[in-house]
């Protein structure tokens, strides 16, 4: 007698396996389905046009987006391979079996529909008691756009560029005049092709002037060059805003360079998307500025932002140095930075490691998070809500 079980890869099943007894009722690809089922996605289906033909309804495009991104499946091809091996993903399709091409379209197509989808799943959040505000941690990281920096545009390279099209144009067409007329065909159509791309160039330019950028993508111009850790990348800045359950309460893209005049629109953001503002917000000394913290502490808000001179301090326990400015804000600083050093503001300060940068990382490591796969500043808008979308999910499903 074997000690083996038995093993046969193409024994057939008599009765068909029912999805729900194979998965279990407490899959997340369940979750997620009942989770959309209670949604309005009137937004979803406003975006399209009576013409046309047949479409896959958006509650079945959102669902398996939102459990692609919570497997860490980014790629519109990838998902259409899922569909087909997947089982989860087969039955949030329903036995349809959508392609890359409409896959990337609605992906595309719905960055609002997708940023209201988010504030549905707060309000779904709230009701069940885990969305509460108090303290919300801030911060920003750097997401790649779909774009190579080295294909960009300068000023002085478009004028090289130029120059050697001008030089190829003449070179092509001596060759041209000197052919006979059946084997100048061919240079006729090399000599019209860099004509073309000789026309394309004064538009090139005059895109780059009406930027204000110093460099410009050729292939994603919304994107812009900033400055990270490990030097300057061609992308956009993420910012979120994140509450004690680990839950994103607000997030937006942007094209910031820095984060200094973010402090104020992302509480805003909070309190559009919620209802109501945090009690107290905390972020690093990239978001700190004094006219912006007064603000916020006029609308009743406990703010913890240091200044770069005391977050050195708060990390390393060397003391900060003076302060160099007016009187008047000199008082206000002071009374910042003695706040922070309080072992009260200190614990509070404290917690906003321990609140955001998780959540940053997972945003990176396990929603694709690190660079981009649209062009354009609205189309990477709705990656990131479909990130924070599945992230949010994912922590429903974790704590319910």
């Amino acid at each position: 007698m074997s000690r083996y079980l038995p093993y046969n890869p193409e024994q057939a099943y008599l009765v068909p396996p029912n999805v729900r007894e194979e998965l279990g009722e407490d899959h997340l690809a369940l979750f997620i389905h009942r989770v959309v089922e209670r949604m309005d996605l009137s937004g979803f289906e406003q975006a399209y046009s009576d013409e046309g033909g047949a479409l896959y309804h958006p509650a079945l495009m959102l669902k398996l987006w939102i459990y692609a991104y919570a497997t860490n499946q980014t790629s519109a091809r990838r998902l259409e391979q899922r569909v087909r091996e997947d089982l989860g993903s087969r039955y949030l399709a329903g036995g349809a079996h959508p392609d890359n091409w409409a896959l990337s379209r609605f992906r595309r197509q719905h960055a609002r529909a997708l940023n209201d989808a988010c504030t549905q799943v707060l309000e779904m959040a709230r009701k069940l008691g885990l969305g509460k505000l108090g303290v919300v941690a801030i911060d920003s990281t750097r997401v790649k756009a779909a774009a190579s920096r080295d294909r960009i545009d300068t000023e002085q390279r478009l004028r090289n560029e130029r120059a050697k099209l001008r030089r190829q144009v003449r070179h092509w067409q001596k060759a041209c005049d000197a052919a006979d007329p059946e084997g100048g065909a061919g240079l006729r159509v090399r000599v019209e092709e860099l004509e073309r791309k000789l026309q394309e160039l004064p538009q090139r330019l005059e895109r780059l002037r009406k930027s204000g950028q110093a460099k410009l993508s050729r292939r994603d111009a919304e994107a812009r060059f900033l400055r990270e850790r490990g030097g300057f990348i061609l992308g956009y800045t993420a910012e979120v805003a994140v509450n004690a359950e680990h839950l994103i309460v607000a997030h937006r893209l942007t094209q910031n360079a820095t984060d200094n005049a973010s402090l104020v629109p992302m509480v805003e953001a909070v309190e559009q998307r919620c209802g109501t503002p945090p009690e107290a917000a905390l972020a690093d000394s990239g978001f700190f500025s004094l006219p912006q913290i007064a603000q916020l502490e006029q609308r009743g808000l406990d703010v913890y932002v240091p200044d770069s001179n005391l977050a050195r301090e708060l990390n390393t326990g060397q003391r900060a140095r003076g302060v160099g400015c007016r009187q008047i804000r000199s008082r206000h600083l002071h009374r910042l930075r003695r706040k922070l050093r309080s072992p009260a503001g200190r614990a509070r300060y404290r917690r906003r490691k321990a609140l955001v940068e998780p959540v940053i990382g997972i945003l990176k490591q396990q929603r694709g998070m690190r660079q981009f796969r649209t062009c354009g500043l609205a189309r990477a808008g709705a990656e990131l809500s479909l990130a924070v979308l599945a992230h949010n999910l994912n922590r429903l499903y974790r704590l319910l």
